[in-house]
């Protein structure tokens, strides 16, 4: 499919900055994959205090960049664009390995595969890599929900 731009990512995304960590999407595949790319940059909010000296891009971010893809995927596969009140929850996060630091400068590259959808709830694996060296890989589960319906997921 085509690919997207930043303005179209927040068209599906509610994230913002600081915390909006997808800048283009490659390519995706309904109901299958998506690839997209988070430039990592010194301006980074997050590099102040993760480490002033040697700044390092916090893993649980990177497993973030990998949700927000996740959640693009979900919402194109479903062909529909969230309202103001839908949420994604995760509900559970499996197999996630570190296996290189991600610094400024660096383009992570998230690839997300749809693993099942069984009632409403996505499983997914995920791979952010670096110049094709794996930083960060992962399962995770995620559900959408109403944010109005209170804040614990089913």
């Amino acid at each position: 499919m085509t690919s997207l731009d930043i303005n179209q990512i927040k068209e599906y995304l509610p994230h913002r900055y600081p915390l909006l960590l997808v800048d283009r999407v490659l390519e995706w595949e309904s109901g299958k994959t998506i690839t997209a790319l988070k430039n990592v940059t010194a301006n980074e909010e997050f590099f102040n205090g993760h480490f002033p000296n040697k700044p390092v891009m916090p893993g649980v971010l990177t497993i973030e960049a990998l949700a927000q893809a996740a959640a693009l995927l979900s919402f194109l596969t479903e062909g529909r664009k969230p309202d103001e009140h839908t949420v994604v929850y995760f509900l559970g996060i499996d197999k996630a390995r570190f296996r290189r630091i991600v610094v400024p400068g660096d383009q992570l590259k998230l690839q997300v595969e749809i693993v099942r959808i069984v009632r409403g709830i996505w499983k997914y694996k995920a791979v952010a890599t670096v110049d094709g060296e794996m930083a960060v890989e992962a399962e995770f589960m995620c559900t959408m929900r109403n944010a109005n319906d209170g804040a614990k997921p089913d």
